[in-house]
């Protein structure tokens, strides 16, 4: 079992960096860190007693006391303030996260700026792509995302703001804004048999 680290990587005092990691070109690494197994950072600058799970980060910047991964990929122009948290299969591209924001699992934020102390559900999409052109979105400060929600590009959200799990947003938000948006859910009695090759109950 080995780790690769470039000559050009700056490490602090008192890291930790377990086997099969790459640490690679101008990364830094600050004091206290830890950076588990399978790790691949290049350029990558990681904060104060960060901790890093088995994930992948390129040109990107993580802040004192966050923690990131498993399985998270951080990818170019990335930046997550300071006790944040970037879960498992969470990718980031081009965006910001301030301090205590947490993305706890499978969400893509893609050319986003999000603000302090907002909680980014699992399965939420900022969609950032409309086929011809990248859009931003820009989110304010102690705002929820529910689960599965979809953030069409450009939008901007204001602080305080709440977003129902299953809402896909098209339309700015005010400060307080509450924002759901789910189809309608039609439920036909004792049809499942029909589909699942069963007598009805």
């Amino acid at each position: 079992m080995t780790t690769y680290i470039d000559s050009s990587v700056i490490i602090g005092q008192n890291c930790t960096i377990e086997p099969e990691c790459v640490i690679k070109g101008n990364s830094v690494l600050e004091d206290g860190c830890v950076i588990e197994s399978f790790s691949y950072i290049v350029n990558g600058h990681i904060g104060k007693s960060a901790v890093i799970r088995s994930s992948r980060i390129i040109d990107s910047y993580v802040g004192e006391g966050t923690t990131v991964g498993p399985n998270a990929h951080l990818r170019e122009n990335s930046r997550v303030g300071n006790f944040a948290r970037i879960g498992n299969f969470v990718e980031l591209k081009n965006s910001t996260l301030g301090d205590y924001t947490k993305a706890a699992h499978l969400a893509y934020v893609g050319d986003a700026t999000v603000g302090v102390n907002c909680n980014i559900g699992c399965g939420v999409i900022f969609v950032n792509y409309d086929g011809r052109e990248k859009h931003r979105t820009s989110v304010g400060d102690n705002c929820f995302i529910g689960s599965n929600s979809n953030l069409i590009a450009p939008l901007t959200i204001a602080s305080n703001c709440f977003i129902a799990c299953g809402t896909t947003l098209t339309q700015d938000l005010a400060n307080y804004d509450f924002a759901i948006g789910r189809p309608y859910v039609m439920i036909k009695p004792n049809r499942a048999g029909k589909y699942l090759k069963i007598p009805p109950s």
